[in-house]
């Protein structure tokens, strides 16, 4: 019997994301989205090759995800995500009613629990941040250091 993959396989393939975002010179964050021990959706940040701010990685995880469920709805999946969400991302985790979200790196500045606080998720949601924080927060940090060092 094949073992259910573990919350740091997943965060594992959205720090590869965040790595593909980081390729492309974007803020690296990245994204995936399962149910049933399955990956539905891969994303990262599109921000700058789109010009549009709502591009986050979660946006277009949840967009892929809702796609291929052909459903609105993820109360079964688990976003992960490298990076603790935004607000705006945070509501649009309401609005799917995802079932539950893991996060790597918080965000003192911008994630939702600062800015929002946990109310902003729907009541079902459950949350937990700090898998792998390290690794995700070292790929952010060396992405701007690079910035500031205009390398």
């Amino acid at each position: 019997m094949l073992e259910k993959p573990t919350d740091e396989h997943f965060m594992k393939m959205a720090l590869k994301e965040a790595e593909a975002a980081m390729a492309m010179d974007e803020i690296p964050v990245g994204a995936v989205i399962a149910i049933d021990g399955q990956i539905i959706a891969r994303a990262h940040n599109y921000t700058e090759r789109l010009h549009d701010f709502t591009a986050h990685a979660e946006m277009q995880a949840f967009t892929a995800a809702s796609e291929f469920l052909n459903g609105k709805y993820l109360d079964k999946c688990t976003l992960y995500v490298t990076l603790e969400p935004c607000v705006m991302c945070a509501g649009a985790a309401f609005w799917t009613r995802v079932g539950r979200i893991v996060f790597g790196a918080h965000d003192e500045k911008r994630g939702f629990l600062t800015a929002a606080g946990k109310e902003v998720l729907h009541p079902k949601t459950k949350w937990s941040g700090g898998l792998m924080e390290e690794e995700c927060r070292s790929l952010i940090l060396d992405f701007f250091k690079k910035k500031r060092d205009g390398l």
